[in-house]
C-alpha cells in the first residue's frame, strides 16, 4: 500500500483507512469479548451487551479522535489486540487449564517420590546450587540457618566427634563457632582438639585420623565394643593423604579400598546407635596446590569417592544402621575452590554451607523449624483436619444423592460479591434463586481446593525452596505487571473521585506489588515502609468505604454486617481448620475485622447520625466530629497501654482468636502500627462528601477536581509529599524508628497518591481494567499466597516444576489466580445461602455459629494443653 500526505492527514490509496474501520468493526461485532474485570457471568468470563457496547464505543471515541491514519491504525489495533485475548482466553478456560496442571504435576510428583526417591535428607546431603552469594540452595528442601541458641538446644548433652584430617578439621571448627561465634582457631595441626559447651553439655570433639588405617579402626571398633562413650554424631572422612603419601598409585586406591571395607561394619553399628556421615572428598584447585601435593588431582578424588560410595553402600541398608554421605559439600566446592588460599582447603564460606548441611542433617527432626523442610517427618493429620476431611466428603456425598435423584437445576446467576474492604456494594445486574444441588456444589469446591493447598504445604508432595532476593527478581515483575496494568487501560464509566473502578485498581496493584515483595524475598534487603504503607492503604480504604456506606445510606442491620464478616473471614477460617494454623496467623483478616466492627460501632451507636439528618443541621457534622474524635482519643488510649491492651485481649477466649505462639504481642504490633489508618479514612471521606455536598468539587470527565489554580497547588504539594516519603522510606534503616514514625506519616503518602490520582479530570476518567480485575480478588490474592504461591508458611516458594525456576513461577502463578477467584466466587455462593435475609432465621444461624466458634476454641485449646504436654 502506498501512502501519500495531504496537508496533517494520511491517505490509503489501495485500502483506505474507513475500510478499514469498517472490517475492524465488522470483526469486533462478531466476536463476544471476555473483558476481565467484568464479572456478570463468572463462569463463562463473558460481558453483558451494555458494557461491551460502552466499550466498543471507546474506542470509536479513541479512533475518531485521531486525524493521523497510522495513529487510527495503531488505536484500532490495540483494540482488536485486547479483544483476541480476552476472546480466547476466558477465565473458565483458566480454570480448566489450571485444574487440567494441577491433576498432572500431582501426578508427577508422587510417582518421582515413589520411584525416584523421596528423602528430603537425601536430598540436603547429595545436591544443591548457590542461589547467589554464598546462599546454598538444597535440591526440593528448604535449609533454615541455625543460630547457637538453636544448636545448643538440639544437641543438648550429645557428643559429636570429627574424625578425619585438616579438612574435616576446618569442617570441625566451622561447626563449632556456630555454637560459640567468638571462638577462632587456634592453628593446632595434626592433634585432637575438645570443644564443649558447658551452658548445654554440648561435646564436639576433633579426632585426628588423617588416613583410613589401622589406627582408624582400632577407635571405631573402641566405640563399639569397648568401654569407650560412643559419639551420638559421628562426622568422618579421608583420602588426600593416601593419594599425597603414596603418590597416587593404583596399589594405595587398592588399599583405601580394603580398609574401607575393615571399618563399614563398625560405622554401620555406630550408625545403629547414632548418626554417622562420611564426607566425600572435596576437588582441589591444582593451579594452585604446592609441589607436594601435586599428585592430589581431581581424578584420583573421584577414584576414592567411588570406592567409598561402592564400599559403604554395599549393605544396602535402609534408616538405622546405614552410613550417610555428604555429597552436597564436594558440589558447593565445585563453584570456589577456585578462592582456595593453597589449592586444598576450602574457602570458609563454603565451609559453613557444610557445617549448615550437618545440622540441618541432625537437627530439623529435632526441632522442626518452618523454613527447614529437609530432613523432617510431617506430623500426622491432626482431630480436626480429620474432621474437617469428613465434613468435605459428606459434602460430596450429599451432592453425589441430589445428582441421582434429579436435583440438578442450576442457579440464574452468580451475583457479583460486594466489595468488603472498603464497603462498596454492587448490585447483581439478575438475581435468581439458588438451587438445592448450588451450596454442595461450593463445599465441595472449596474441599477440592482445600486438598490442594494441603498438598501444597501440608503434605510431602511437591517441592519447596528458599527465597532469595536479587535487584531483578523484584523490579523486571514490577516492570511487567505496570506495562499490562497501562497496556489494559480503559474509560471509566464515571470520573467521580475514588470511583469504584479506580478502588478496585488501587487495591489491584497494591496487592501486585506485595506479592511480588514476598515471593522475591525482598523484606530481607529492602526496609519494610513501602510494604506497611501499602497495607495502611487497605485499611485507609475500608475506613473511606464503610463511613462512605454508613453515612449515606444508614444501614445498619445485622444482615449486612454478617455478610462482610462472613465475606472476610470464610476462607480464613477454613484454613485454620485444613492447615492447622491460628486465626492471627492471617493477621490482615483480624486487623480488618477487628476495625469493620470499630467502624460499626461508632457510626451505629447514638445518635446515629447520617447525612440526611445532617442536611437539616450544621450541627450534625459537628456530631460526627465529636465520634470521631472520640474513636481518636479510644485508640490513644490503648496506645499508650500495652498492659491494659493485652490483658484485655488475653482473656479467653479472645485470647485464642489473637495469640500467636501463645502470646498477644504479634496482634499488639499489628494494631498499633496501623492505629490511624482507619481514622484517617473515615475523616477523609466526611470531608470529601460535604464538599461534594456543598458542590465545591467538579467531577465530570476531564474537569479538574478544583478549581485550576487551586488543582495546581494541591497537585504540587502532593508531589512534594509523595516523593520526600518515598526518600525517607528508602533512607530509613532502624526498623523500630520506622515503626514508630509510620502511623503519623504514612496518611501523606496515601492522600498524596490519592490527590495526584484524581485532581486532574482525565486521570479519573481512566483506569486499568487489569488492575480492577485483581483488585476484586485482592484478599483472596493476599490469603491464598501464604500456601499455595510461596511455602512453608510463607518462609519459601513452592516448586512445582523442579529445575526451571522462571517457569515455576509462571505456573504456579497461573494456578494461584485461578484458585483464589474461584475461593472468591465460592464465598459468594456460600454467603447467600449462611446469612439469610430473614431476622429469625439469621439468630438462628448466628446462635449455631456462635456455639460452632466456641466449641473450636474449647476443642484447640485442650489440643495445645496435650501437644504441649508431649513437649514437655
Amino acid at each position: 500500500m502506498v501512502i501519500k500526505m495531504e496537508g496533517d492527514r494520511q491517505i490509503l490509496e489501495e485500502t483506505g483507512v474507513d475500510e478499514y474501520a469498517s472490517a475492524v468493526r465488522a470483526a469486533l461485532e462478531t466476536r463476544a469479548p471476555a473483558i476481565p474485570h467484568t464479572r456478570t457471568e463468572p463462569d463463562s468470563g463473558g460481558v453483558d451487551a451494555q458494557e461491551y457496547s460502552a466499550s466498543y464505543h471507546s474506542a470509536a471515541s479513541h479512533l475518531s479522535a485521531c486525524c493521523h491514519g497510522g495513529a487510527k491504525m495503531a488505536v484500532l489495533a490495540y483494540s482488536l489486540g485486547k479483544r483476541e485475548i480476552n476472546q480466547y482466553f476466558s477465565i473458565k478456560n483458566a480454570k480448566l487449564l489450571s485444574l487440567a496442571a494441577v491433576i498432572l504435576l500431582t501426578v508427577f510428583h508422587t510417582v518421582s517420590r515413589y520411584y525416584g526417591g523421596g528423602d528430603t535428607c537425601e536430598w540436603l546431603l547429595s545436591s544443591g546450587r548457590y542461589l547467589g552469594g554464598n546462599v546454598w540452595q538444597p535440591y526440593g528442601c528448604m535449609m533454615h540457618r541455625y543460630k547457637g541458641s538453636e544448636v545448643k538446644t538440639c544437641l543438648a548433652e550429645k557428643r559429636v566427634a570429627f574424625v578425619g584430617d585438616s579438612r574435616i578439621r576446618q569442617l570441625f571448627y566451622s561447626f563449632i563457632q556456630i555454637i560459640n561465634p567468638a571462638l577462632k582457631e587456634d592453628g593446632k595441626k595434626h592433634e585432637n582438639i575438645p570443644f564443649e559447651d558447658k551452658s548445654s553439655s554440648v561435646n564436639v570433639d576433633f579426632l585426628w585420623y588423617a588416613e583410613v588405617n589401622n589406627s582408624l579402626k582400632e577407635r571405631l571398633v573402641s566405640w563399639t565394643e569397648g568401654p569407650s562413650v560412643k559419639p551420638d554424631i559421628l562426622i568422618i572422612g579421608a583420602a588426600t593423604w593416601s593419594i599425597k603419601l603414596r603418590g597416587g598409585s593404583s596399589e594405595a586406591l587398592q588399599q583405601y579400598r580394603a580398609n574401607l571395607t575393615a571399618i563399614s561394619s563398625s560405622l554401620e553399628r555406630l550408625a545403629e546407635y547414632g548418626e554417622v556421615y562420611w564426607v566425600l572428598q572435596d576437588p582441589v584447585h591444582e593451579e594452585g596446590l604446592s609441589e607436594s601435593r601435586k599428585m592430589i588431582t581431581n581424578e584420583q578424588l573421584e577414584l576414592y569417592n567411588e570406592a567409598a560410595l561402592d564400599v559403604l553402600n554395599s549393605s544396602k541398608k535402609n534408616g538405622k544402621g546405614r552410613v550417610r554421605f555428604l555429597g552436597a559439600l564436594r558440589q558447593a566446592a565445585m563453584e570456589t575452590i577456585s578462592q582456595s588460599a593453597d589449592g586444598l582447603h576450602l574457602p570458609e564460606s563454603t565451609r559453613n554451607v557444610g557445617a549448615m548441611i550437618l545440622l540441618n542433617a541432625v537437627c530439623n527432626r529435632v526441632l522442626r523449624p518452618v523454613d527447614g523442610s529437609c530432613c523432617q517427618s510431617l506430623p500426622a493429620p491432626s482431630l480436626l483436619q480429620k474432621l474437617t476431611a469428613c465434613v468435605f466428603l459428606g459434602s460430596a456425598l450429599v451432592l453425589l444423592v441430589l445428582h441421582v435423584l434429579g436435583h440438578n437445576r442450576h442457579p440464574k446467576s452468580r451475583p457479583p460479591p460486594s466489595d468488603v474492604e472498603s464497603g462498596e456494594e454492587k448490585k447483581p445486574a439478575v438475581s435468581g434463586a439458588l438451587s438445592h444441588m448450588a451450596p454442595f456444589q461450593a463445599v465441595c469446591k472449596m474441599g477440592l481446593i482445600m486438598a490442594y493447598f494441603y498438598l501444597c504445604d501440608r503434605a510431602d508432595v511437591f517441592m519447596k525452596e528458599q527465597k532469595f532476593y536479587t535487584h531483578s527478581t523484584f523490579f523486571i515483575p514490577l516492570i511487567y505487571m505496570f506495562v499490562l496494568g497501562v497496556f489494559y487501560s480503559e474509560n471509566s464509566k464515571e470520573a467521580k473521585f475514588l470511583n469504584r473502578e479506580q478502588t478496585d485498581e488501587w487495591k489491584g496493584w497494591m496487592q501486585l506489588v506485595i506479592l511480588i515483595y514476598h515471593i522475591s524475598g525482598a523484606s530481607a534487603v529492602i526496609m519494610h515502609c513501602g510494604n506497611e504503607v501499602l497495607v495502611a492503604a487497605y485499611l485507609f480504604q475500608t475506613g473511606y468505604g464503610h463511613f462512605s456506606f454508613f453515612w449515606l445510606k444508614g444501614d445498619f442491620g445485622l444482615y449486612r454486617v454478617c455478610q462482610v464478616l462472613f465475606r472476610l473471614n470464610f476462607l480464613v477460617i477454613v484454613l485454620c481448620l485444613v492447615m492447622d494454623r491460628p486465626y492471627q496467623f492471617y493477621y490482615f483478616v483480624p486487623l480488618v475485622t477487628f476495625w469493620f466492627v470499630v467502624i460499626y460501632a461508632t457510626m451505629a451507636s447514638w445518635p446515629q447520625i447520617l447525612q440526611k439528618k445532617a442536611n437539616g443541621s450544621g450541627m450534625w457534622h459537628m456530631g460526627i466530629l465529636v465520634k470521631l474524635l472520640g474513636l481518636l482519643l479510644f485508640i490513644c488510649f490503648f496506645a499508650y497501654s500495652q498492659g491494659l491492651f493485652e490483658s484485655i485481649f488475653s482473656v479467653w477466649p479472645i485470647s485464642k482468636l489473637f495469640e500467636l505462639n501463645g502470646s498477644i504481642h504479634e496482634w499488639w504490633f499489628r494494631w498499633k502500627l496501623d492505629r490511624f489508618a482507619i481514622i484517617h479514612g473515615m475523616l477523609f471521606a466526611f470531608v470529601y462528601l460535604v464538599l461534594q455536598k456543598c458542590q465545591v468539587l467538579s467531577e465530570g470527565k476531564g474537569e479538574p477536581l478544583f478549581s485550576i489554580r487551586i488543582s495546581n497547588v494541591l497537585l504540587f504539594i502532593s508531589v512534594v509529599s509523595f516523593t520526600t516519603y518515598s526518600i525517607w522510606a528508602s533512607s530509613c534503616r532502624n526498623k523500630t524508628e520506622c515503626n514508630e514514625m509510620h502511623p503519623y506519616i504514612s496518611v501523606l503518602q496515601i492522600l498524596a497518591f490519592v490527590l495526584i490520582r484524581n485532581i486532574p479530570g482525565y486521570a479519573r476518567s481512566l483506569y486499568s481494567s487489569f488492575f480492577a480485575w485483581f483488585g476484586k480478588i485482592s484478599l483472596e490474592l493476599f490469603i491464598c499466597q501464604y500456601h499455595i504461591w510461596l511455602a512453608a508458611d510463607t518462609k519459601g516458594i513452592l516448586v512445582l516444576i523442579p529445575g526451571s525456576p522462571s517457569l515455576n513461577i509462571i505456573v504456579s502463578t497461573f494456578i494461584f489466580v485461578c484458585v483464589a477467584h474461584e475461593i472468591s466466587l465460592i464465598t459468594n455462593d456460600l454467603a447467600q445461602v449462611a446469612i439469610p435475609k430473614d431476622w429469625g432465621a439469621l439468630l438462628k444461624r448466628l446462635l449455631a455459629a456462635g456455639v460452632f466458634v466456641l466449641a473450636l476454641l474449647v476443642f484447640r485449646s485442650d489440643e495445645g494443653l496435650r501437644r504441649a504436654g508431649k513437649t514437655d
